[in-house]
């Protein structure tokens, strides 16, 4: 009986392990993400799940074309996954579509189609980030008169695990 007591200790303690770990990794490490809506296609589809690296920016900042996953600056409560565009300091415009960052124009392969979109000269502030989705037409994004701060950023969008046949690292020109 005594081995039967050990046994069912060793079984508690080994998924008490497995949950603080869980917990740790979820809460720091990585975590899943669905992707909700048609903004960011054809690089993210509506209804994918993504793992999100939450590493990532304590060792350097967000980069430029990184895909991020963060908390909408008007709904705290909502997650969005946009494409990091201007960085902080940086003047970002857009004219009949084109995206001009500090005057030059930028170069996006991944659009899906850009638009005829007009967007004043702005300044990210500092700790912010200018983010557009990549299906422009469809996208709740900085157009709209918003950026992101750095710290409400959960993530950088690094693989695309659900649906199977999607499966693959999330592609950053």
């Amino acid at each position: 009986m005594a081995s039967r007591g050990g046994a069912a200790r060793e079984v508690v303690q080994t998924l008490l392990v497995a949950l603080v770990l869980a917990l740790v990794i979820r809460g720091f490490v990585i975590e899943s993400f669905l992707v909700d809506g048609i903004s960011m296609e054809p690089t993210l589809h509506d209804g994918e799940r993504l793992l999100v690296d939450k590493l990532t920016y304590r060792w350097h900042p967000p980069q430029r074309f990184d895909i991020v996953v963060f908390r909408y600056p008007l709904d705290p409560a909502r997650d969005f996954v946009k494409r990091v565009i201007g960085l902080p300091g940086e003047t970002v415009e857009i004219r009949q579509g084109q995206v001009y960052v500090d005057g030059r124009p930028l170069e996006e392969p991944y659009l899906k189609q850009a638009g005829e979109d007009f967007y004043p000269p702005t300044t990210v502030p500092p700790g912010h980030v200018f983010v557009l989705g990549d299906n422009r037409p469809h996208s709740d994004d900085s157009r709209s008169g918003w950026t992101v701060p750095v710290r409400d950023i959960i993530g950088r969008a690094w693989l695309v695990y659900w649906p199977p046949a999607e499966a693959g690292l999330v592609p950053h020109p």
